[in-house]
């Protein structure tokens, strides 16, 4: 009668949006001030006054055209205006005519892989990683392939990732800084990934493509540079999200970029269009469409993110937690004091402390504490973080 696949997709959410919903309906029973939902990356932080004008300047241009459909690729100009920031920005060469908007990095990344996937393909992927990866992929019928990490920092092990890489290996899906826990790929780790694609491009005589998910890009907190994959591999197909960014995830807007120095660029950006079109992800919404090239490199106020992981870091490791210190991001991945990740965020929850279980990012014993909320919740928050940790001293 439907898809059995589909069917289940839909009745099971997510672990962080069955926190999410759970927060929602103890709000009710015990007051919202009385919960600590640390389970969604929601933005807390409002959007640069920027978004605000430029909003109310377009909506005294004729409506019809603000609201109208643009090329089902993007507009032109937003195009043009989002490929020389990307120039201006990171010395990224980027022609406007391969630049396709979107509904947000979801879209940008389902579209990207339905480009790209053929039967008996594999897409690898390096722990940890956002759980919906692993939908995304399956959606095309290839495979997820999770590669671990060095744990504790979790930097590229070359070894682990060199031997994942077979002739079925059609791409690669890097993430940094990191969701779920804040870490910003080292330039050890990047040399790693290039030099293994580029060696093995060349063993199977065929392109691997390196999907580089940057939702997060504009959220570092320290001198630490973040990796700009379209200046250093060609075959660079770059996702990206202004919901973190400019606090705007529930506009769904973003798009997908390929470098100039890709030399089948022209197919894979055919194929790109054509499957924007297959999944119906064509014309992004228009009016959005310019507020982000208007405000494309801005961001919400950050600074309150990176106080609150300072806040954070510091006092749960002050209590006895062992947490990975993120750079970016709004993410701070804390070791479990138990074996049983999902133990312990049961526990948590006893004290109406909503923290993520990792197993499903590919990782075991760790838990995911979202701080895009407000540094008041946090201080509020931390007598309960003392009292949870007691009970496993």
């Amino acid at each position: 009668m439907v898809s059995e696949k589909m069917k289940e997709l839909g009745s099971n959410r997510s672990v962080i949006r069955e926190l999410f919903e759970y927060g929602k309906k103890r709000a009710a029973e015990v007051g919202s001030e009385n919960v600590y939902d640390f389970s969604l990356g929601n933005p807390s932080v409002p959007a640069p006054k920027s978004v605000e004008e430029k909003i109310k300047s377009l909506l005294e241009t004729d409506p019809t055209v603000l609201h109208g459909y643009t090329s089902a690729q993007g507009d032109a100009n937003v195009r043009k205006t989002i490929a020389d920031n990307l120039k201006k920005r990171f010395g990224a060469s980027v022609s406007p005519d391969f630049i396709y908007m979107t509904c947000g990095a979801a879209a940008s990344l389902t579209v990207s892989l339905k480009a790209l996937a053929e039967e008996g393909d594999e897409f690898i992927t390096f722990t940890p990683f956002f759980p919906e990866y692993r939908v995304f992929v399956e959606m095309t019928g290839s495979k997820l392939v999770p590669v671990k990490t060095i744990d504790g920092t979790f930097q590229i092990d070359r070894d682990a990732f060199e031997k994942a890489v077979t002739p079925h290996t059609k791409g690669i899906i890097v993430n940094t800084p990191n969701n779920p826990s804040g870490v910003i790929l080292n330039p050890d780790s990047v040399k790693a990934i290039i030099e293994v694609l580029e060696k093995k491009q060349k063993e199977y005589g065929h392109d691997i493509f390196l999907i580089s998910d940057e939702p997060y890009r504009e959220l570092v907190y320290s001198d630490t540079e973040n990796p700009v994959f379209l200046n250093l591999y060609s075959n660079t197909i770059l996702c990206y999200s202004y919901s973190k960014s400019l606090s705007l995830p529930g506009e769904r807007i973003g798009y997908i970029a390929l470098g100039d120095a890709m030399a089948g660029k022209s197919d894979v950006y055919a194929a790109i269009c054509g499957a924007g079109r297959a999944l119906g992800f064509v014309c992004a919404p228009s009016m959005m469409q310019r507020v982000a090239a208007a405000c494309d490199g801005e961001t919400a106020d950050v600074s309150v993110y990176r106080e609150n992981r300072d806040l954070l870091y510091n006092s749960l490791t002050e209590m006895g937690y062992d947490c990975v210190y993120p750079d970016g991001a709004f993410y701070l991945f804390v070791k479990t004091p138990t074996a049983n990740a999902k133990d312990f965020s049961d526990k948590a929850c006893e004290y109406d402390l909503l923290v993520v279980p990792a197993d499903s990012f590919g990782v075991e014993g760790y838990v995911r504490i979202a701080y895009c909320v407000s540094t008041d919740m946090i201080k509020r928050a931390l007598p309960k973080f003392a009292e949870l940790i007691k009970e496993y001293k």
